[in-house]
């Protein structure tokens, strides 16, 4: 009889979260598939979509988009991206910091020097409803140019955070 009141309780508890997840996303949505943009309160600024120039150097292989910064900009240390996902995969999604060098952001691979190349960022993703997803990076990123891309891709959607 106990352990039937225990269950009842529990059912009880989560039946809140059971209702909450059967309501629907009532947010923006991304006008574009296959983009990532942030999310600034209820507006999307859809990211700078590019494609990185790979190249390889004896033991090191840099991938480089044009120009020194990235006309889309946010205040925000831990940006969220909404995404309708078609071809992209977003549990694929890799988010980097780029260096800024010669007039270009750059992202540098080591085949050598394995411990030395830069780490992904951390970041959870959610499926709002459908293909749509939010994607929410949580560690404070420091002032600077960054970068996500799919995995196997030299596609990026490059921001920057101020």
């Amino acid at each position: 009889m106990a352990s039937r009141t225990a269950l009842t309780a529990v059912f009880l508890a989560f039946l809140p979260a059971l209702n909450f997840a059967a309501e629907s996303y009532n947010g923006p949505k991304p006008p574009k598939p296959d983009v990532a943009f942030l999310l600034h309160a209820d507006n999307l600024v859809e990211t700078e979509a590019l494609e990185a120039k790979e190249e390889t150097r004896k033991d090191e292989t840099i991938y480089t988009v044009p120009g020194a910064a990235s006309p889309v900009r946010t205040p925000l240390a831990e940006p969220i991206f909404l995404i309708q996902a078609e071809k992209i995969v977003p549990e694929k999604l890799s988010l980097f910091r780029l260096e800024v060098k010669d007039g270009n952001r750059r992202v540098a691979f080591n085949q050598k020097k394995r411990k030395d190349n830069p780490k992904p960022i951390r970041f959870i993703t959610t499926e709002i409803e459908g293909k749509l997803y939010r994607i929410e990076v949580n560690e404070p990123l420091e002032n600077g140019e960054y970068s996500l891309s799919p995995a196997g891709s030299n596609q990026v959607f490059c921001f920057q955070v101020y």
